[in-house]
């Protein structure tokens, strides 16, 4: 039998190590392409579920909006399948709003006054609240050219627009606040809402906001007590059905057609439960693992009376 040549065997080994370096290329290629497919997919769902999230926020948002729909309402949560979403509707009047502070340039001493109280409860040293208080007055009100005693004067930096805040985000932008403005949770008692709350509303006011009105301790743990039933939660089924006068006595308020030397007349910028309440909602709306959420200012008509204002919708 003839033997093979070394050339032969060299050639054969070079063309073996060519076919594994083609076999191996081609598994590269094979597996890239397979994870593409399996990224794109990924990448598709997660999208998929995010729309559906989305969807979902949505929906619970315009449940909200059904004249019938309360704070307590069991119609606010709703689980389906993989699919959810919880709403919290929060009286938006229970807040400060800022542009009351000064309509029209005139200013309302008695808000003035609580929200100088309310920032001091909050710790606000009283020389840093004269420059905020000044400050913001300077930002809201019409007439330029004038300053209140510790605002600063205006810059090609600094000009304040004279006219309504357009949202609670806009304090960051006022001489002074951006120290107060760094704080977690310090927007929670501030609203904007141009059209609405016109007083504070006693039934979602916070305690804090309450105390800033001079009303003793005593009587504002009272009152919230009662407010909240007996879980103590705001917002739950077993919160009492109380009125405006019921209200009123738990807080030791006067009759609001008076004014009382205790609270200087904070009787008269606070309600209890208006007929046409302005609601903050937050939807949460889930798909799987992927959250989206909604938040809407609304004026909710009485019923029958008409439709729901939207003040404001964004997304979170």
């Amino acid at each position: 039998m003839k033997k093979a040549s070394p050339r032969s065997h060299s050639s054969r080994g070079a063309a073996l190590l060519l076919a594994l370096w083609a076999l191996f290329l081609l598994s590269a290629m094979v597996i890239a392409w397979a994870l593409n497919i399996n990224s794109g997919l990924t990448v598709s769902a997660t999208a998929n579920r995010a729309l559906s999230a989305e969807a979902m926020a949505s929906s619970g948002a315009e449940v909200a909006l059904n004249p019938t729909i309360k704070p307590a309402s069991a119609n606010l949560h709703r689980v389906m399948g993989s699919e959810s979403y919880d709403v919290q509707m929060t009286g938006e009047c229970g807040r400060f709003n800022l542009n009351l502070l000064a309509p029209a340039g005139v200013e309302n001493p008695v808000l003035v006054q609580a929200l100088r109280q309310y920032l001091n409860i909050k710790g606000v040293d009283l020389n840093d609240l004269d420059v905020m208080m000044d400050s913001l007055l300077d930002w809201i009100s019409p007439t330029k050219g004038l300053h209140h005693l510790n605002a600063p004067e205006e810059t090609d930096d600094y000009r304040p627009p004279h006219a309504p805040l357009t949202s609670v985000d806009e304090l960051k932008k006022v001489f002074g606040w951006a120290g107060y403005t760094s704080h977690p949770g310090w927007d929670q008692d501030f609203t904007t809402v141009i059209g609405g709350c016109q007083q504070i509303d006693a039934a979602y006011a916070s305690r804090d906001v309450l105390r800033a009105f001079g009303i003793p301790d005593d009587f504002v743990d009272r009152f919230l007590q009662a407010r909240r039933g007996p879980d103590g939660i705001d917002g739950t089924a077993d919160d009492p059905q109380m009125d405006q006068p019921t209200a009123f006595s738990l807080l030791g308020l006067a009759s609001v057609r008076t004014n009382s030397p205790q609270t200087n007349g904070a009787q008269n910028l606070i309600v209890y439960k208006s007929p046409n309440p302005v609601f903050r909602v937050v939807s949460v709306g889930k798909c799987g693992n992927v959250t989206r959420s909604v938040q809407m200012i609304v004026l909710k008509q009485a019923l029958g009376v008409g439709r729901p204002q939207v003040f404001s919708w964004k997304e979170l």
